[in-house]
């Protein structure tokens, strides 16, 4: 394929306005420049942007889902961006050869989807839940994976379009792998790429009821829509003695199995269940769609 151009997004809440300026200051000084650069104000106005960035501010906040898929379209609106770079609006690029990088991995690879970047800390640091695979004890470990990191990653819009873009009523929580299900099971392939890092600021693992309610919700969401129907319990099932065993938060198992309820009894958008080859496919690759 002829050299990719690479638009960037950027969703935000407007509290973290220092930080958001860092980070488009970080995506200016690529040497190779975005095509083209969105920043969504989901739900919230919009801080004073650079000269050249597009700023789109929603009534209401969509969620990551529906904000994300609101940069999406705005971006293919301008017909001249082939991947699409979403950063979290507290990360950073340390690196001025990122977009170079990512360019460089979709030119070689036209059947490339995903790429997902290294969440670091400022001291390099990356936490075992950033590793996109079982085995995370060395988070330097590049190559094919499953699923992918939201703070920072890569996606083809040939892909999007494929695929149909982020799972909107999922607003937070697991709509990376429903993509990255979706992305597998259409034949794309997923790289964790360590040396594209998105420097981030450490974050605790506590977790309130409504993180415990909607992790449930869209786990039962996600094996619903797209696992083979003898999959689904095995899936679940190992999800429940995981949450149970993981768990020390009575308040948040309560609300976790709330949320499972509330998966299994509303809607869940069109089914549309991976192929057996996908399943062997992700068996291969380390990580079976059973856990």
């Amino acid at each position: 394929m002829s050299r990719p151009r690479v638009g960037v997004a950027v969703l935000t809440m407007g509290t973290r306005p220092v930080e958001l300026r860092a980070l488009l200051d970080s995506v200016a000084k690529q040497r190779e420049p975005a095509t083209r650069i969105v920043v969504v104000g989901n739900g919230s106005p919009l801080p004073q942007l650079p000269d050249g960035v597009i700023g789109v501010e929603l009534p209401e906040n969509l969620g990551v889902s529906g904000g994300r898929n609101v940069a999406m379209e705005k971006l293919r609106e301008y017909g001249d961006v082939d991947i699409l770079v979403d950063l979290d609006d507290d990360g950073l690029l340390i690196e001025a050869d990122v977009i170079t990088r990512v360019a460089d991995l979709y030119e070689a690879d036209p059947k490339l989807g995903i790429v997902s970047f290294r969440i670091a800390d400022e001291t390099g640091f990356t936490q075992r839940r950033h590793v996109p695979r079982l085995r995370a004890d060395d988070p330097m470990r590049g190559g094919e994976v499953t699923t992918f990191l939201g703070g920072g990653h890569a996606l083809s819009m040939p892909m999007l379009a494929e695929t149909g873009g982020w799972p909107d009523a999922f607003f937070f929580t697991h709509e990376e792998t429903d993509l990255a299900w979706r992305a597998l099971d259409a034949g794309w392939t997923i790289r964790y790429e360590p040396d594209l890092v998105l420097q981030h600021p450490r974050t605790s693992p506590a977790r309130h009821a409504e993180y415990y309610r909607m992790t449930a919700r869209n786990r039962v969401w996600l094996a619903r829509r797209n696992l083979p129907a003898p999959l689904v319990p095995l899936y679940l099932g190992t999800w429940i003695l995981l949450t149970v065993a993981r768990t020390r938060s009575m308040t948040g198992l309560r609300a976790w199995f709330g949320g499972f309820a509330e998966g299994v009894r509303t809607a869940c958008g069109t089914r549309r269940p991976m192929r057996w080859s996908t399943v062997r496919r992700m068996t291969a690759l380390g990580r079976p769609p059973v856990i």
